[in-house]
């Protein structure tokens, strides 16, 4: 990391720029990962991390010099037809491409992570996100998230070219399958099913266990077993 920050950065794009905010832009974007945090999020990181200045189109600059390192990446917003007031959020979910990346940019370690299940849950969203992207890629599909204004979201949307989608949330711990769950159904709910195809399939991505399927059709599925699915 210490190389990117000192060389890469300025190398991809043949403009200096200044480490130290670099640094500050990556231990951001580590602490948001799987997040919608926005420009403003960060830049204002930068500005109390290092107490100095910087401009919204310099942030934009450095996302951009990231995104062509193949170094963060973003998660598009799904756009669908929903029969709701609620608005679409747009905003991208920003990810490191391997999430080991974000653990080291803030020097975490294995009790750090225990103690803080809330970030690491994240960090597993994050793997995960991975993982669909490689599988959706290989099936002409790309990898979404869905969040609205009244707060409804589904952690992960595959959808190919054709319109087939399928809905993914993703949980570290089992006592948060029946909210998952619930999300999954309620989103389901409030689709506009004269312009969507139903989704092929409701899923639970977790990290340990066995995978199967719940009463309500919705699949558990072990992060071991994904590619079976």
């Amino acid at each position: 990391m210490e190389f990117l920050a000192e060389v890469d950065m300025s190398r991809v794009s043949d403009v200096k720029r200044d480490p130290v905010k670099v640094r500050s832009l990556l231990r951001s974007l580590a602490r948001n990962t799987a997040t919608l945090v926005d420009i403003s999020a960060l830049e204002t990181d930068i500005l109390e991390k290092e107490n100095g200045s910087i401009t919204r189109p310099t942030v934009y600059n450095y996302l951009d010099a990231l995104n062509r390192l193949m170094i963060v990446e973003d998660q598009p917003a799904w756009n669908t037809h929903i029969r709701s007031t609620s608005a679409l959020r747009k905003a991208p979910k920003r990810h490191f491409t391997d999430v080991s990346l974000a653990v080291a940019t803030l020097g975490a370690n294995e009790n750090s992570l225990l103690n803080d299940l809330n970030f690491t849950g994240f960090l597993f969203e994050s793997l995960v996100t991975h993982e669909l992207r490689v599988y959706a890629q290989a099936n002409d599909a790309k990898v979404y998230h869905y969040r609205d204004s009244s707060g409804l979201e589904a952690d992960s949307i595959v959808q190919k070219y054709n319109g087939d989608w399928c809905a993914f949330e993703i949980k570290l711990g089992t006592g948060q399958f029946d909210e998952a769950a619930a999300n999954l159904r309620k989103l389901v709910s409030i689709l506009d099913t004269k312009k969507i195809k139903p989704p092929g399939s409701l899923n639970i991505i977790t990290g340990t266990g066995i995978s199967y399927t719940r009463n309500d059709g919705i699949n558990v599925i072990s992060l071991a077993s994904l590619g079976a699915y």
